[in-house]
């Protein structure tokens, strides 16, 4: 058992064992090597389910919407930012959650650690920075930041923005010399290479709403893809319809989204989902200086005005 694992597992016992949580939200692990399952623990026997490793990945901020118990949960940077978000937007109070803060250094990347096998992963462990995996043909020992998450490598928030205690020592944040490189790339194309640039990048998509259904903002009591009257977006697999669903979904991120990666990793058709709000970030940050759920005193990006704010784009 790794020292963060043990460490939440003791918070967490605590926490109930003292009555200050109804519950604690958390990680166990799943059936087969690199899977974990949200969970959550309601008493102190199964805080001992509890597990801490790089592929924590989930947004756990997806399970407090709206929940009227006193909540424990193990939250990340990302995590953390989207439960300020949750707070700003009364989806819960601040008073109703104890955060167990979780200093972060990615996430694993399954499928690009897989592609170096030719057979099924076995097995999963890690040491550090290292991991060691096994399938059954090999064994290899790898740096773990050769396999990160893409949005971990570019996350300038890898400790927790808001907590009541913390799992682990705080960690140093990255420094990277140009953040928003990847739009930068598809901004520097041709507007029909850009009409491309998507049209490939949908060309897999099943309307499945994976991406929806894990992203921690999409808590519309209704959502615009259920609508009829009017309908605003078609059932079936037209081309023109899956577009206005994600760029639709991408705008109602605008301000809001914290580049957790969430929709990404449950794609299964493998759509890397990000390049829809990672656009709407960049013009976040560098044309209002906003990043989103940093300050739980301060309202998302669209739900504010100032006198100072850029109106150059209107006409």
């Amino acid at each position: 058992m790794n020292k963060l694992t043990q460490n939440i597992r003791e918070l967490s016992s605590n926490l109930l064992k003292n009555n200050k949580v109804d519950m604690v939200i958390g990680f166990k692990k799943g059936t087969i090597p690199m899977a974990v399952s949200p969970m959550a623990a309601h008493n102190i026997e199964q805080t001992k389910e509890f597990i801490w490793d790089s592929n924590c990945g989930i947004n756990l901020a997806n399970f407090i919407s709206d929940k009227k118990e006193k909540i424990g949960i193990i939250a990340k940077g990302c995590d953390s930012r989207n439960i300020v978000t949750h707070i700003t937007e009364n989806k819960i109070s601040r008073d109703k959650l104890h955060i167990i803060g979780v200093p972060c250094t990615g996430m694993i990347d399954k499928i690009k650690l897989q592609s170096n096998f030719n057979d099924d992963i076995t097995d999963y462990s890690e040491n550090g920075e290292d991991i060691i995996v096994k399938s059954g043909l090999i064994e290899k020992n790898l740096k773990k930041s050769d396999y990160l998450k893409s949005n971990c490598k570019t996350c300038m928030h890898r400790n927790p923005v808001i907590y009541d205690e913390l799992a682990a020592e705080l960690v140093q944040e990255q420094k990277i010399e140009d953040q928003f490189a990847d739009v930068k790339k598809i901004e520097s194309l041709s507007i029909e290479d850009k009409w491309n640039y998507f049209d490939n990048l949908l060309k897999d998509c099943i309307r499945c709403y994976a991406c929806k259904n894990a992203c921690p903002l999409c808590y519309c009591p209704s959502c615009f893809v259920n609508e009829s009257n009017p309908q605003w977006v078609g059932k079936g697999q037209d081309k023109t319809d899956i577009k206005t669903f994600h760029f639709l979904r991408a705008y109602h991120c605008a301000g809001r989204c914290t580049d957790c990666g969430a929709c990404v990793q449950a794609c299964p058709m493998n759509i890397n989902v990000r390049d829809f709000t990672r656009k709407l970030i960049k013009d976040s940050y560098e044309i209002y200086g906003w990043e989103a759920g940093l300050d739980i005193t301060k309202r998302p990006l669209l739900d504010t005005f100032s006198l100072k704010d850029d109106d150059s784009f209107i006409k």
